[in-house]
């Protein structure tokens, strides 16, 4: 059946009056009732999808890949900071009417309160266990279930603080329960994102249709989580702990961290000292009170859980029995998120709440009970197998796909382990509309959606997470991965009651500024490897203009110039020890340009700077992130313009890198607070510089070479750090080498000299937290920035220039470059050292005295 999409016709395009698809068979369609014609909470969306017409849409989405892009959201770096996945978000909602939203509503809170008393009994009285409503082997066999938390006391109303549940539709058009998500429950900023994205590309469908907003579920997250220690502060320390930039959610991560207003911290950024948690920053250590994980359970702790775990905190799960930090979920809550539990579900709630099931979950048999097997054998070709504990590695077995010989091999598996396994029925996810390839299209979906705890129950988001596969050829969606997502619309009847303010919490003005050493250790080096990367530049497009020149350059000044980048760049030994090299420049200078397997090339620092950034994704505002994507399609450019190796013109190949560094640089000094970060990133990038430009001068006028030459240095040095015109119009005909060292060296006016770099390191140095027991006097870090600024100042520059006539070199020049070089590399371990490792000696887990000191 032809779309009625299809026709490139303006607004006037009729409303949409049928399915554009055919009805799915055996499946509900959210979108088009059994006649085919819109359901009635549908119509306005198909209407206005109508009145875009094909060309509308196209745009649309376009726009919206755009944003995402921009937005930094992406799902998997797949290990590659230039090329990471952009979250896959289809424009056209998921829409559900307020009155079949209701009770589904009442069915997620009853379901959260319950798994809330599952996780209670089983780390407690295990009293479905002594009942004999839970078989003991459903709990005790699951590696989810951590003996070690056992007996926890957990303070508040609430252990389970959130919960996530994936919905299908059955036939019938109900929804059904078919896992649930407990540990780290994702999603929920995915969500978010989706909601900002598509209420951006349709604002006027999206005012109009009174879809309830999601800010309130975050607002109570967040009142929730200050609630958790209300007992001990006014005030509490919160964190998300994330396992780092190449988790394959890390966007979510990072745009929580951030809408929520909480530090992003790693496992590396915590540390247990004293029986407490402790936070790594840049006033050195700060305690943490409450850590809202996205780690697996098994993850968090090397101490107790998993050895070789590179993510966790050591000691973190004693600290939480001590009641001396609060983590949300609990540990230990993966053993909920097991598929067996479902099949004594209702049982459970019975149970514990004396009340039936309201929300239904799919059925499900226990391969362990011999009735439950003998059902399974016999209509495997109706069934999902799965494991009856959840884990990475599961995956489902699909009966109706099976060929004669899978069939026997799962047969056989059953057999052998037969409590390793539960059946559920099979349910196709219920299609709902996408936009693709310029028409609507029937796709299979599922709805992830949200709880909250809050004193008196669950608060459940008015929406969710709705994702659909990709393909016709897919039935069900599993994952986040390869799958497209959707925003979630609840429609109200009528406009939703404005909210009341937001709650002010109170503002520890520390914890405000205060950042994990990781995050400004990130920033330092983004802004080294941003310098290095546009240094290294500056002087490869001198060198391709001096070489394709109207006069051919001498070789001499040849060589001089391309050890220089050679040493700039720190790809050594390169043009340095290699007569053939210099006489055939070409293949290493694309080299330098584009391998970035090779430390110190341009690609290299370029990848590195984007790697960096990724770290701290949190910290970089949106035209931070344009620039950002700006300069990866620029590589790629580049990329591709020296695949057969240098091009005709390359210089030209590299200004848009150049560009794009600078204007990165421009937006950082107009419009970031003068924060800690800003200042962070300000010293690696006057750190670098300064670096650079002692190696520069030390590698071009190091050696002296005769008079036209020596020019030619001269002013290749000066046109690569932009300084040839400043130095012309003040020096006129003049072109001695003091003139120059007065310029690049000494010449406060000069934001490019040596001593203008050195300067500002000493008054960022100044506004640097101090630590209170440091005794009086000069740091250690800020004694070699004065020596080096007096180094400086007290430079004879005509000694400077003077040549050493039996050496053949300026020796003096050279020896003041390198001790420059000395100091500052000395000034960055120590800047490490105190910023960044807060290093200590090594500490026992666990004292008898902490509980006394409590």
């Amino acid at each position: 059946m032809r779309s009625p999409l299809a026709n490139n016709s303006a607004p006037e395009t009729q409303p949409v009056p049928n399915a554009p698809y055919v009805k799915p068979a055996g499946a509900f369609d959210e979108a088009f009732d059994e006649g085919r014609q819109p359901r009635a909470h549908w119509q306005q969306l198909l209407e206005h999808i109508g009145r875009l017409g094909t060309d509308g849409m196209d745009d649309r989405y376009r726009r919206a890949q755009r944003i995402l892009r921009d937005d930094g959201a992406t799902y998997d770096l797949n290990n590659d900071p230039l090329s990471p996945s952009v979250w896959s978000l289809d424009i056209i909602p998921n829409v559900i009417s307020s009155a079949e939203w209701a009770f589904v509503e009442q069915g997620l809170a009853q379901r959260s309160t319950l798994f809330e008393l599952i996780y209670r009994d089983l780390y407690g009285e295990q009293q479905l266990l002594k009942q004999g409503i839970v078989p003991s082997e459903i709990v005790f066999a699951d590696p989810g279930f951590l003996r070690q938390c056992h007996g926890m006391h957990l303070p508040g109303t609430k252990a389970l603080i959130l919960h996530a549940v994936d919905l299908v539709r059955g036939e019938n058009g109900q929804f059904v329960a078919i896992g649930d998500r407990t540990q780290s429950p994702s999603g929920s900023g995915y969500a978010l994102e989706n909601r900002t994205v598509v209420s951006r590309v349709m604002p006027g469908l999206f005012r109009d249709s009174n879809v309830l907003r999601l800010s309130a579920f975050f607002q109570t997250l967040r009142q929730t989580l200050a609630g958790l220690v209300s007992h001990k502060t006014d005030n509490p320390r919160v964190v998300v702990l994330t396992p780092g930039a190449y988790s394959s959610t890390y966007f979510e991560h990072a745009y929580l961290a951030n809408h929520l207003g909480y530090p992003l911290v790693q496992g590396g950024d915590l540390t247990v000292r004293n029986g407490k948690v402790w936070m790594k920053s840049l006033n050195g250590l700060s305690p943490v009170d409450v850590i809202l994980r996205r780690l697996d359970d098994s993850f968090c702790d090397q101490a107790e859980l998993r050895a070789d775990s590179m993510l966790g905190v050591p000691g973190l799960l004693e600290v939480a029995r001590n009641g001396n930090v609060v983590l949300a979920n609990p540990l230990g809550s993966g053993v909920l998120e097991a598929p067996g539990l479902l099949a004594f579900l209702p049982d459970i709630c019975q149970f514990l709440l004396g009340q039936s099931l309201q929300l239904p979950s799919v059925r499900t048999w226990w391969c362990g009970n011999p009735q439950d097997y003998d059902y399974v054998v016999n209509h495997l070709d109706q069934l999902i197998i799965k494991p009856t504990y959840r884990s990475f590695a599961s995956r489902s077995i699909y009966g109706h796909s099976l060929d004669a010989k899978a069939r026997a091999e799962t047969l056989a598996m059953l057999a052998k382990n037969p409590a390793g396994y539960v059946a559920q029925c099979y349910i196709p996810g219920s299609q709902a509309p996408i936009w693709h390839e310029q028409r609507l299209e029937g796709r299979p979906g599922i709805l992830r959606t949200f709880t909250v705890a809050t004193k008196n129950g669950y608060s459940v988001m008015p929406g969710g997470l709705s994702r659909v596969a990709e393909s016709t050829a897919e039935v069900i969606v599993t994952k986040l991965s390869g799958s497209r997502s959707k925003d979630t619309w609840i429609l109200s009847d009528k406009p939703e009651v404005e909210q009341s303010a937001v709650t002010e919490f109170p503002r520890d003005e520390a914890q405000v500024t205060n950042l994990p050493s990781r995050v400004i250790e990130n920033l330092f080096w983004f802004g080294r490897y941003a310098e290095r990367a546009e240094v290294s530049l500056r002087l490869m497009r001198t060198i391709f203009k001096q070489l394709n020149g109207v006069e051919p350059l001498p070789p001499e000044s040849r060589n001089i110039l391309l050890q220089a980048l050679s040493q700039v760049t720190g790809c050594l030994p390169g043009f340095t020890e290699n007569e053939e090299l210099l006489e055939h420049p070409n293949d290493e200078l694309a080299t330098l340009v584009t391998d970035h397997e090779r430390a110190g090339s341009i690609k290299a620092n370029l990848q590195a700077m984007l790697a960096c950034g990724e770290q701290v994704k949190e910290m970089l505002s949106a035209d931070t992130r344009i620039i950002l994507n700006e300069l990866r399609d620029h590589i790629h450019e580049v990329d591709r313009a020296y695949t057969h190796g240098l091009p005709s013109v390359p210089e030209e190949s590299l200004d848009g890198l150049v560009t794009t560094l600078l204007a990165l640089s421009g937006l950082n000094n107009e419009s970031m607070l003068r924060g800690m970060d800003w200042m962070f990133q300000e010293i690696g990038r006057r750190t670098e510089r300064a670096l650079l430009t002692a190696t520069l001068l030390k590698a071009t006028l190091g050696k002296p070479l005769p008079g036209m030459q020596q020019q030619l240095i001269l002013e290749s040095l000066l046109l690569s750090v932009e300084a040839l015109i400043s130095f012309r119009r003040r020096y006129r005909t003049g072109t001695r080498i003091e003139f120059g060292l007065d310029l690049l060296m000494i010449d406060l006016s000069n934001p490019r000299s040596l001593i203008y770099q050195v300067n500002q390191l000493r008054k960022y140095l100044n506004e640097l937290p101090r630590n209170e027991s440091m005794t009086s006097g000069l740091s250690p870090e800020n004694r070699l920035i004065i020596k080096s600024l007096n180094d400086i100042q007290l430079a004879d520059l005509a000694q400077l220039a003077h040549v050493d006539h039996r050496h053949r070199s300026r020796a003096s020049l050279q020896q003041l470059m390198s001790q420059i070089i000395e100091q500052l590399e000395q000034f960055t371990s120590l800047l490490s050292d105190k910023y960044f490792d807060h290093t200590a000696g090594p500490q026992q887990l666990i004292k008898a005295k902490w509980k006394a000191e409590l």
